[in-house]
């Protein structure tokens, strides 16, 4: 029955109390594979809302053939020059921080350990395809409103060099058993009619069964779904510390709505926080490392739909990626090490308008767009941290980073596989959490 205690290998007969940390898309999707297996689940979220913090304005790309570790050697020779360009994809505070500093030089050593970001690539790609499969079926089994589609994904090519790297990745998707193919500029404006706009372009590679869809309405609508099977959402708490002995998590300490303390008992806890997961199991001597990177978009209806894209552009010019999410657009970019600043500069917002209109002009007032900024959970080498950690029933389902929307439905399903004792449909140990 609820509240029994047991090990980290369990029978599945044994339901428990599990607190899941975190009302994010990680977080409820984490909070409903639990409670369809049989699990009393309580969620602790400091917003009002599900999805209302890094969910809430992302790129609405569920990405599952695109999903790459962040510590590309490919990357690194590149990211100087875009600090000082203008329109660069890359920013870094200034001065920047300490936070920011021993981020990127952890990253940079990720980044030339020898083969690894080849296993880590293939490791995040295994983990893409099950997630699809995962939100595949979710989607057949729950009505979900969340402008949501699998109409496919292109990456443009805006140099010749570009749609060589495409050629040469294409192989590896076909080995793994992605579906992809290369696409001409001719054959990249049949796919999309609306792109009209002068940018470079000498083809794409489009990934045909990606996805869309509005990250923060999929949350709220799935945590509707959640409450009606027996979860309990705890909104506009903070949880202070996990009270723990030697072996496991006894319980979490908060303050709630009423701004009282509070301390709530449980058998196991998910930690799916995203940034602010390190703060929490750091005092159980759990090391994990994340850090907050920023990021940018635009949200504004369509003036002409003809004129607009059909699924998702990956701009690789501006490095600025443009999605349909029903009768808006949404379009994000930028990746910046700022730690937790919110500012939002006009300059940042003015590339991502010119992304949109040198591909897509007249298809919305991007003057009357809502913008936004939030904070991706990255880790330095770039597989998110799921597994058991610290305590017997302490488990982690965070820090992945830019896929937290494309991996969430693969990576709870996982964790709840982890949780129960059973063999995990991933490998996981690029992901385990004492990797660091």
């Amino acid at each position: 029955m609820a509240g029994e205690r047991c090990s980290g290998r369990r029978s599945k007969e044994v339901a428990m109390h599990v607190l899941v940390i975190g009302g994010g898309v990680v977080g409820v999707t984490t909070a409903r594979e639990l409670v369809r297996r049989g699990h009393e689940v309580t969620v602790l979220e400091r917003h009002s809302v599900a999805g209302n913090e890094t969910s809430k304005g992302n790129a609405a790309q569920r990405s599952y053939g695109v999903v790459y570790p962040w510590a590309d050697p490919h990357i690194m020779f590149k990211a100087l020059p875009w600090l000082v360009q203008k329109d660069g994809p890359l920013k870094l505070g200034v001065p920047p921080s300490l936070a920011a500093l021993r981020f990127m030089f952890a990253t940079f050593r990720y980044a030339t350990s020898p083969g690894l970001f080849g296993l880590n690539k293939r490791a995040m790609l295994r983990l893409g395809i099950y997630s699809r499969e995962r939100f595949l079926a979710l989607e057949q089994e729950h009505d979900l409103r969340f402008d949501g589609d699998h109409k496919g994904l292109l990456h443009l090519a805006s140099t010749p060099e570009a749609m060589a790297e495409y050629r040469e990745l294409h192989l590896l998707l076909n080995e793994m058993g992605i579906e992809a193919s290369l696409l001409t500029p001719e054959q990249v404006r049949e796919v999309e009619p609306g792109m009209i706009g002068n940018g470079p372009l000498h083809g794409a590679i489009r990934y045909d069964t990606d996805g869309t869809g509005d990250c923060h309405l999929f949350s709220r609508e799935l945590a509707a779904v959640c409450e009606n099977l027996g979860v309990t959402f705890r909104y506009n708490v903070e949880v202070q510390n996990l009270l723990a002995d030697h072996r496991r998590v006894h319980s979490v300490r908060l303050k709630n709505a009423e701004g009282q303390m509070e301390t709530l008992a449980a058998d196991a806890v998910v930690v799916c926080a995203g940034c602010w997961s390190p703060e929490l199991v750091r005092p159980l001597g759990v090391d994990i490392s994340i850090y907050p990177v920023k990021g940018y978009s635009l949200t504004v209806p369509l003036s002409d739909p003809a004129k607009a894209p059909t699924s998702t552009i990956h701009d690789d010019h501006y490095k600025v990626v443009s999605t349909r999410l029903g009768d808006r657009l949404r379009a994000t970019g930028f990746v910046e090490l700022a730690d937790f600043n919110r500012d939002i500069p006009e300059s940042r917002l003015a590339t991502i308008k010119k992304s949109v209109q040198s591909r897509f002009p007249g298809c919305a007032d991007l003057e009357a767009a809502e913008s936004w900024t939030g904070f991706r959970p990255m880790t330095p080498d770039g597989p998110a941290i799921i597994g058991r950690a610290g305590r017997e029933n302490l488990y982690l389902n965070t820090g992945h980073g830019t896929f937290g929307w494309t991996l969430s439905a693969g990576s709870a399903s996982v964790i709840a596989q982890v949780i129960e004792g059973e063999e995990p449909a991933v490998p996981l140990d690029p992901f385990r959490p004492d990797r660091f």
